[in-house]
C-alpha cells in the first residue's frame, strides 16, 4: 500500500481497510511508529516501543480495533511515564490506567505515545511545556495550541490517525483550532475523568481529536458512559452513531454577535461569516442572539480555575509523587520541590487561586465568579430556548507566532475567549476547520477553526450538524501531504 494511502487515511477508513483484509494490523501500527520515530514537532513526550504497542492491537476487539492512538501525557497509563509536561511528576510512572485510556486498549486500538502539552494544562499555546513547546505543523515558527497542543500537532502533522485530549477551559477546540483539525468537547459527565491528572475537576473533560468528525463520533461512542470510579460520569443515553446528515433544515444556529466585536483578526471573521453562508445554502436558519454575561466568562474562569488547581496541586509535595528537591527539614522539602518542580504559569495559577480562596477574599472573587458561572449557564439555557446550536470562531486569531504572548498572560488568556463559556456551562462544542487566512499583518495561510455549540448530552445532534457543515466546507488541507510551511 502506498504510504499517502495510509497517511491520507481517516480512522474509519483505516478501519474499513484492515476489517477488508486490504492492509494488516500490524503493517498499520508498524507504519505509524515509524512516522513517530521521526517526529520533529516535539509532539511526543514518550513514544511506544514496537513489542508493547503490538500487544495493544489484541484488546478485545471492535470496529476500530488495530487503530494507533495518541494519547495526552495527562492520563494515568500503569508502566508508562505521565508527566502531565511538569518537572515536578518527572519519573513518575502510575501503577493504574485511566478510565478512557482503558477503553480504548480495551478496543483494541493500540498506544503510539504519549503528547506534550502545557503543564497540567494550563496554557494556551503549549510553551508552558518543562519539555519545550510543541510546533504547529503548518508553521514549525508558530504554536499549536494549548493545552491539547501536541495531540492536535501529531494529528494534523500526520504523526498519528486520531489522539485523546483534555478541554478545561478550550484546550481541545483552540488547538483543533490552529492546527486545522476537528476537536470534540463532550457534555462535562459524558466521559469518565477518572486517572486524568486533574487541573479544575468542575471543568476538566476528556475528547478527541481527529482528521474529521466521522473519527471524532467513532472515538466520542468508545469513550463515553458511565464509570463508577468517577461520581460525575453518567455517559449519554441512546450513545452515539455516525453521523450521515446531508442538509441543515430545520436547525437553527445563534449567533452571539455581542462576543464577536474587537480583537477579532479580518482573516478569521471573514471564514466565520463564510461559513454562515454555507449554513443558510444547506437550509439552517441564522439568527442573532444575547449572551449577556459571556463576555465575563474569562474574568471568572481565571478565578474559578486557578481556585480549584491550588487545591488540587497541593498534593505534589516532594512526598507522594515524582520530584523531592530537598531533604533538609518538612517546610524546606516543600519550598524547593514547588519551586523547582512548577513552571511560571502553573506557580501564578498556584498563587492566583490560593489568594481567591483565602480569608476575607473568597466572597469577592471567588464567590461572585461562581455566581458569574451561573448566569452564563442561564444565558445558555435561554439562548437553546429558542435556537438549536450557538456558532462562534474557534479562536479570535490564527496560529500566533512562538513567543509571541508569553510575555503577556492575559493577551493570551484572550485566545479561549470563545471556547471558555461552554466550558462554564458545561456544554458540548466542536471546532472545525472552516478555511485558511492570513494573519493580520501578514504571513503565511493558516487554519481558521469555527465553533458550534450544543445543549448538555446533545452530541449526537450536534455531531450531524458538524458532519453537513464539514461536507459543505471541503477543508482538504494537510500539512503532513501538503508538506506545511516551514
Amino acid at each position: 500500500m502506498a504510504v499517502n494511502e495510509l497517511l491520507a487515511a481517516s480512522g474509519a477508513e483505516t478501519a474499513a481497510m484492515i476489517d477488508s483484509g486490504e492492509v494488516d494490523a500490524g503493517e498499520v501500527l508498524d507504519f505509524w511508529l515509524d512516522r513517530v520515530a521521526a517526529d520533529e514537532l516535539n509532539g511526543y513526550l514518550w513514544k511506544a516501543d514496537r513489542e508493547s504497542a503490538r500487544a495493544g492491537i489484541r484488546g478485545s476487539g471492535g470496529p476500530l480495533a488495530g487503530v494507533p492512538v495518541a494519547i495526552k501525557d495527562i492520563f494515568c497509563t500503569e508502566g508508562v511515564p505521565t508527566t502531565a509536561a511538569s518537572r515536578i511528576l518527572d519519573g513518575y510512572i502510575p501503577p493504574y490506567t485511566s478510565t478512557s485510556v482503558s477503553r480504548l486498549t480495551e478496543a483494541g486500538l493500540p498506544m503510539l505515545g504519549k503528547t506534550n502539552m502545557d503543564e497540567f494544562a494550563m496554557g494556551s499555546s503549549n510553551e508552558n511545556s518543562a519539555y519545550g513547546p510543541s510546533l504547529n505543523p503548518w508553521d514549525r515558527g508558530r504554536v499549536p495550541g494549548g493545552s491539547s497542543g501536541g495531540s492536535a500537532a501529531v494529528v494534523a502533522g500526520g504523526l498519528a490517525p486520531w489522539a485523546l485530549g483534555t478541554d478545561t477551559g478550550g484546550s481541545i477546540r483552540q488547538p483543533a483550532g490552529f492546527c486545522g483539525i476537528v476537536g470534540l468537547k463532550p457534555t462535562y459527565g459524558a466521559i469518565s475523568r477518572y486517572g486524568m491528572i486533574a487541573f479544575a475537576s468542575s471543568l476538566d473533560q476528556c475528547g478527541p481529536l481527529t482528521r474529521d468528525v466521522t473519527d471524532s463520533a467513532l472515538l466520542l461512542a468508545t469513550l463515553q458512559g458511565r464509570d463508577e470510579m468517577d461520581s460525575t460520569s453518567v455517559g449519554i443515553e441512546g450513545g452515539i452513531v455516525s453521523p450521515t446528515a446531508e442538509r441543515l433544515d430545520g436547525l437553527t444556529f445563534g449567533v452571539p454577535r455581542g462576543l464577536i466585536g474587537a480583537g477579532i483578526e479580518s482573516g478569521v471573521l471573514a471564514r466565520f461569516e463564510d461559513t454562515l453562508i454555507r449554513i443558510a445554502e444547506l437550509g439552517g436558519t441564522i439568527v442573532d442572539i444575547e449572551l449577556p454575561h459571556a463576555g465575563h466568562a474569562i474574568s471568572a474562569y481565571y478565578v474559578l480555575a486557578p481556585a480549584e488547581a491550588s487545591t488540587n496541586l497541593s498534593r505534589y509535595d516532594g512526598v507522594r509523587y515524582g520530584l523531592r528537591s530537598s531533604d533538609e527539614d518538612l517546610l524546606s522539602m516543600y519550598e524547593v520541590t514547588r519551586e523547582d518542580g512548577f513552571g511560571p504559569e502553573v506557580k501564578r495559577r498556584i498563587m492566583l487561586g490560593t489568594y481567591a480562596l483565602s480569608s476575607g477574599y473568597y466572597d469577592a472573587y471567588y464567590g461572585r465568579a461562581q455566581r458569574v458561572r451561573t448566569r452564563i449557564v442561564e444565558d445558555f439555557d435561554n439562548a437553546f430556548g429558542s435556537v438549536d446550536f450557538v456558532v462562534t470562531p474557534t479562536s479570535p486569531t490564527v496560529a500566533f507566532k512562538l513567543g509571541e504572548k508569553t510575555k503577556d498572560p492575559w493577551t493570551m488568556y484572550q485566545s479561549d475567549l470563545f471556547t471558555v463559556p461552554m466550558s462554564l456551562a458545561g456544554i458540548p462544542a466542536i471546532s472545525i476547520p472552516a478555511g485558511l487566512a492570513e494573519p493580520d499583518g501578514g504571513g503565511p495561510e493558516l487554519p481558521v477553526g469555527f465553533q458550534i455549540a450544543a445543549p448538555a448530552f446533545a452530541e449526537q445532534k450536534l455531531l450531524e450538524a458538524a458532519f453537513a457543515l464539514e461536507a459543505a466546507i471541503e477543508f482538504d488541507g494537510s500539512p503532513a501531504l501538503e508538506g506545511g510551511v516551514n
